[in-house]
């Protein structure tokens, strides 16, 4: 009895608190569904419930242009940056080769440099290139993630050393080794990483604020900023915006939670 007492004042409080954190997510859903001009009211269940606003959205204010600029820039660019990291990550853990440590400390002394040190010299780079307005501009300048390379060098130092070597008696290159042993056994980290640098991506604000000066380039964060200054008085279209610039990151971990889970318990087995 008394276990049960307990069980159900821990699930009691996980539920309260679960609802605190999902109180402003439902509340944006709902005012979302609200007519025009009805944003502010008390009401929970709107009536009637309509999906206008995310029509006016996506159509009459661009924000689908803008949702696909953003997912080009976040695929491209969070696949980019896990490949190279990945492929660094495995020459710092398991090859040798010159200046190896002092290279690795060079990378990790820009950790400790603030991201907006860089912006004034990358722009520079990308305005002499031609860059801006595209793409390149958009991508190329972030596909250097020190922190990911950083994560996957202490996750692949704890791959025995002992595998590789058996992999080289066997005859395999370097290249074999990467692609069969290494980015299996790191999966999850590799998803981890991926994960994150699509989240910077989706949700850099300022970097394409600067290079995007035509509207039909804006990413999504850059869209739904312009639109509030714009449209202070259209809560229910804000909401439904909003909405939507949330929806690929919720999908991804919905999605990829179970890959984590999966790699975590199996590297733990192994140990």
């Amino acid at each position: 009895m008394v276990n049960k007492v307990k069980a159900f004042i821990i699930y009691f409080w996980l539920t309260v608190f679960l609802i605190v954190v999902l109180f402003p997510f439902i509340w944006m859903i709902i005012t979302s569904l609200k007519p025009i001009g009805t944003g502010l009211t008390l009401t929970i269940i709107p009536r009637p419930p309509t999906l206008s606003n995310y029509k006016s959205v996506l159509t009459q204010y661009k924000f689908g242009r803008y949702f696909v600029n953003s997912l080009i820039v976040a695929s491209i660019g969070a696949l980019g940056a896990t490949v190279l990291c990945t492929m660094a990550a495995f020459a710092f853990a398991k090859l040798e080769f010159p200046f190896k440590r002092p290279l690795f400390g060079m990378f990790l002394s820009v950790l400790m440099v603030p991201g907006l040190m860089f912006v004034v010299p990358q722009f520079a780079i990308v305005y002499r290139l031609g860059w801006i307005n595209t793409y390149k501009a958009m991508i190329i300048p972030h596909l250097a993630n020190v922190f990911g390379m950083f994560l996957l060098v202490q996750y692949m130092k704890t791959i025995p050393d002992e595998l590789v070597d058996a992999a080289r008696v066997d005859g395999a290159n370097n290249w074999t080794i990467f692609l069969k042993l290494i980015v299996p056994l790191s999966g999850a980290m590799i998803a981890t990483v991926f994960l994150l640098t699509f989240q910077f991506h989706w949700n850099n604000f300022l970097w394409q604020l600067i290079v995007a000066t035509d509207e039909h380039m804006y990413t999504v964060p850059v869209g739904l900023a312009m639109f509030r200054s714009a449209h202070e008085e259209l809560h229910t279209l804000k909401m439904a915006a909003s909405a939507i610039s949330i929806l690929p990151i919720t999908m991804i971990f919905i999605f990829a939670q179970r890959y984590f889970i999966e790699g975590i318990l199996r590297g733990a087995i192994k140990g």
